[in-house]
């Protein structure tokens, strides 16, 4: 398995082999082509062939080759760059076409992608644009769709999606609106329901969804909000639970979830928390039995065992070698298919 870090500070991304029961393990080598600027968030393509780092300075957005052994080549730069700061990036859950959020219109700028060969095409933007600098970005679990958070109301915007012709004309905004400007945006695994994190009470805001027909009626707010304005949010790979990270301690808050009627009661929070402002990411491994949360202060990084009908575990050890700065976007890779059949070969050997 392996952890990967968007942080302040040259390298600006630092990722780690790391292990379920024993944590992290040895940091891998910096990219030879480094990112240009104040890493943002971090992805892994889904066949785990690629990784991606949103980041200040042009280009905004870069992508290496990724294997067992860590970073291979950058790949070259899109023809057409992101116009700002790249904040948020993603795959398509094919893999294919790649996402990223930034400042700057269109505040979305999305590409055809191979893991072998990097970027391809740009494809149009949407007829709608985001009404504001983009910060999250997600697509739909069947590939159908992609949302964005952004500065302005209507603080969330949703596209059907076609991996071949690109954007399809905006749903409509939810009936009740998010409150404040939209951070993070995500799907549900079976993409029956979308959240956003955003900027004023209730802090996260979650949806029925339907990548044909759109958003349905809001689901109510969970009892116990979150501890002011919220940033990155998931849910956990098998559906049944939702984190949001926020800006006042606990620093993260985690609850069950059913896509019928929505939050359950919070968990408690983990017994050794964050050290600092959930104003970074989180991510689940592919089983949902880890969770890794990204942050602005020392160790900028912190990675708890996680259940979905139970909540938090006892913190893993802090990786030997710290990101070098506040922490704003993680992602976990199982790694390629073929890379992870090898290992567990050689383990069972």
């Amino acid at each position: 398995m392996f952890v990967a870090v968007a942080h302040v500070g040259s390298p600006y991304i630092s990722a780690y082999q790391f292990d379920g029961i024993a944590g992290f393990g040895a940091k891998f080598g910096d990219p030879a082509s480094l990112p240009t600027g104040n890493g943002e968030t971090v992805a892994f393509s889904p066949d785990g062939k690629a990784i991606a780092i949103a980041h200040g300075g042009s280009p905004y957005v870069s992508a290496y080759s990724w294997t067992g052994s860590g970073f291979g080549a950058k790949f070259a730069d899109p023809a057409v760059s992101p116009t700002g700061t790249g904040t948020n990036v993603t795959f398509s859950p094919a893999g294919n076409v790649i996402a990223v959020a930034h400042g700057g219109s269109p505040c979305i700028s999305v590409y055809q992608f191979s893991s072998s060969t990097g970027f391809g095409t740009k494809f149009s933007n949407p007829t709608t644009l985001p009404t504001g600098s983009a910060f999250g970005v997600a697509f739909s679990p069947d590939g159908n769709a992609i949302a964005v958070a952004h500065s302005s109301s209507p603080y969330i915007s949703v596209y059907p999606f076609n991996s071949t012709t690109g954007f399809g004309t905006k749903f409509s905004n939810p009936a009740t609106l998010p409150t404040g400007q939209g951070d993070s945006v995500a799907f549900s695994p079976a993409g029956d329901a979308i959240a956003i994190a955003h900027l004023s009470s209730p802090y996260i805001s979650v949806y029925p969804f339907n990548s044909t027909t759109g958003f349905g009626t809001k689901f109510s707010n969970p009892a116990t909000l979150p501890a002011q304005y919220g940033d990155g949010v998931a849910f956990s790979p098998d559906g049944n639970a939702i984190v949001v990270l926020h800006a006042l301690s606990p620093f993260v808050s985690a609850y069950p979830f059913n896509s019928t009627t929505g939050f359950g009661a919070r968990f408690s929070p983990p017994a050794s928390l964050p050290a600092g402002i959930g104003r970074g990411d989180v991510a689940f491994s592919p089983d949902s039995n880890i969770v890794a949360i990204a942050y602005d202060k020392s160790p900028y990084i912190s990675v708890y065992p996680f259940n979905s009908s139970t909540g938090f575990g006892a913190r893993f050890s802090d990786p030997a070698v710290l990101p070098t700065g506040a922490g704003y976007g993680v992602a976990i890779s199982l790694g390629s298919s073929t890379f992870w059949k090898n290992f567990r070969r050689s383990i069972e050997l």
